[in-house]
Formats: structure tokens, C-alpha cells, sequence
């Protein structure tokens, strides 16, 4: 099972969108899927249509160690997901006992038989769940926008990734960025564009030639929690985000 984490410390960057639309892509070619929603806003998890009744087990359970990631895995409509809930929040009070950065890569350990791909949906912070994240995936892609402020977030993104290589994940690999929300006509996406591509090479990464362009199917596929490939399968982000599943497939391997 290789598991990807789709990462970025500043929210409002499509990172749920493009968890659920890489997920789905994979899922689209037969393969076996697996999503985790770590954000504690939980919005992959409704996209996803996830049960919230009392005594489900959620990612919260699983690392704390009250329940196995097994057992909270819901076979929810729109795919397999462990989900998230509000108490999230608290994990980086709640989780303190030496080795809580390996909570979430033990647990999916057990799970390596069932699934080709797990996606990590991870918060907009960079606590203990994205290190859990950082330190349980093969590898992580960032979502973002086109602009000065997401250019500085990547930046700053770099050093947890280096930390977390040093002492948690050595084989930890940035597959690649990925631009949300773009407007090629826009002059500073391009600019912000030509900018990203010296932070990936910074990053031994790569920028991903697929731009996703702004649309409003996006919205309108989570107003009706559907996936972007069944609401507007001819839509801008349907056949972006289909490009960039096949380029993210193709380079995933090199």
C-alpha cells in the first residue's frame, strides 16, 4: 500500500478537494483506495458522506489507541474512509506518551493487504497530526494557489518535511506541488508559477505540469457531496484533475 499525504500548512487551498480527486482518479483505474481525514473541520469526510453516529470509531480512536484502524474504517458513499471529528482539535494535547509521532504508520500498518493507495487528508497546522502524516506516508503532495502567501507557506512547509526526514521518516519523498485554483491569464500565477518550480527544485521535487483551473463544478460537486468525475465529468477540473492522477501515477515511480 503506498500512502500518499496531501499536505499544506495554510488552508483555503483546495488540500480536501484535491485529497478526495486524486483518491477517486486512483479509484477510477480499479485500484483499492483508502482515505484518513486528520483535519479536525472534517471536510473530506462529508464530501465523503460518513456516518457521525455515536460509537463510530474515528482517527481520533485510532491514535489514541482505543480502536484499530480496522475497525474504524467506514464503508461510507462515496469510498473507504477512516473520518475525522472535532475533537481532533485537542490532539496535540492529548497525544504526549513518547513515539506519538508513529501512532498513525503502526496502526496502517495492519491495513497494507487491503488497499493500493492510502490518502491522508492533514490539517492546516503543523502539529502532531501532520507529523503523523509526514511520518506514516512514502511520500506528499501540496496543493497550492498561485499566489505570494501559498509561495511562502511551501517555504516554510520545507523545514518540517527536513525534520521529520531526520528523525521519523528518512525515506520521506515530496512527490510534488500542484497549483489550485489557477488562472493562466492571471500575470502572478505565472510568476508565482515560475517562482514554485526553484521551491521544488529546492525540495528535490517537482512542480506538477498540470495546473488545476479555477471552476465552479468544484463547489457544486461538495454542495451535492459527489466526486468531481461523476457530477461534471467534462468540466475543467474533472479533466485537470484526471491529468494530473496520471502525471502523479507516472512520476509517483521514477
Amino acid at each position: 500500500m503506498k500512502t500518499i499525504a496531501i499536505i499544506n500548512q495554510k488552508g483555503g487551498v483546495g488540500k480536501s478537494t484535491t485529497a478526495s480527486a486524486i483518491g477517486d482518479g486512483f479509484k477510477q483505474s480499479g485500484a483499492k483506495v483508502l482515505f484518513v481525514d486528520l483535519d479536525p473541520q472534517g471536510n473530506l469526510s462529508y464530501l465523503m458522506r460518513t456516518d457521525s453516529a455515536e460509537g463510530q470509531a474515528t482517527a481520533l480512536d485510532v491514535l489514541s489507541g482505543q480502536a484499530t484502524a480496522q475497525e474504524a474504517i467506514q464503508h461510507a458513499g462515496q469510498g473507504d474512509i477512516i473520518a475525522a471529528s472535532p475533537a481532533l482539535a485537542g490532539a496535540d494535547v492529548m497525544l504526549t506518551a513518547v513515539g506519538k509521532e508513529y501512532r498513525l504508520r503502526e496502526a496502517l500498518e495492519a491495513l497494507a493487504g487491503q488497499y493500493d493507495y492510502c490518502i491522508l487528508d492533514t490539517p492546516p497546522a503543523l502539529g502532531v497530526l501532520t507529523v503523523n502524516a509526514l511520518t506514516a506516508c512514502n511520500g506528499c503532495i501540496i496543493p497550492a494557489q498561485a499566489d505570494f502567501l501559498s509561495l511562502q507557506g511551501v517555504g516554510q512547509l520545507h523545514g518540517t518535511i527536513q525534520t521529520v526526514r531526520r528523525y521519523c521518516n528518512p525515506a520521506l519523498r515530496v512527490y510534488g506541488i500542484v497549483l489550485t485554483r489557477y488562472s493562466a491569464r492571471a500575470v502572478i500565477s505565472r510568476e508565482v508559477a515560475a517562482m514554485m518550480e526553484e521551491t521544488a527544485s529546492t525540495m528535490q521535487s517537482q512542480l506538477y505540469r498540470t495546473r488545476i483551473r479555477e471552476c465552479t463544478a468544484v463547489k457544486e460537486a461538495q454542495a451535492m457531496r459527489q466526486s468531481i468525475f461523476d457530477y461534471a465529468p467534462r468540466s475543467n477540473a474533472s479533466r485537470d484533475y484526471s491529468a494530473l492522477v496520471e502525471e502523479i501515477r507516472t512520476t509517483m515511480e521514477e
